[in-house]
């Protein structure tokens, strides 16, 4: 288990998929502000569910949980993995009850010492929402420099919503860890 802060990053397992599907990836908003996609059904064979051994090189799937006692918190991974460029994008994803509490800085940081020190990757991508406070704030507290604004990009519920691009160097990361 990959510990940082109040959180640990460890193998998805068979026993988080129904947690997960049933508090992250059924709650239509919020799956719909995170997917960059429509919202639909997901069953336990849709591929961001997918267990350790499951996934391929591209995407790297976590399940976050407390390391004190295991409990289970929420979903993180890199994705879009280019190990010619050696980048990859961040992605994380908090139950409804543990929002709120400082995890997804400490996320952040586990993703961001996995991919940099783990995989030796040389640039970490964050895209969310321009009215997402919380992972603007986790991902600038860990050192990512906002590089744009992307307007009007993602249609979330309705409407047309801007996101911003965030990165991350590992020379950058390494300079403050």
């Amino acid at each position: 288990m990959l510990i940082r802060g109040k959180v640990g990053l460890r193998a998805r397992e068979e026993d988080d998929v129904a947690t997960l599907r049933a508090e992250l990836y059924n709650d239509v908003v919020n799956s719909a502000r995170a997917e960059g996609g429509p919202w639909r059904p997901v069953s336990a064979k849709d591929p961001r569910l997918k267990t350790d051994g499951q996934s391929d090189e591209t995407h790297v799937p976590f399940s976050v949980v407390e390391p004190e006692n295991g409990t289970l918190i929420g979903s993180a991974n890199l994705w879009g993995i280019d190990t010619h460029n050696r980048f990859a994008h961040i992605g994380v994803g908090l139950l409804p009850s543990c929002r709120g509490k400082g995890y997804g800085t400490d996320v952040v940081a586990a993703l961001c010492h996995y991919g940099f020190t783990v995989r030796g990757l040389h640039r970490l991508q964050i895209e969310t929402l321009a009215d997402n406070t919380p992972m603007l704030r986790a991902a600038e507290h860990n050192g990512f420099t906002r590089e744009g604004v992307l307007r009007d990009s993602a249609w979330v519920m309705g409407e047309f919503l801007d996101e911003v691009v965030l990165g991350l160097l590992a020379r950058e990361w390494n300079q403050t860890h």
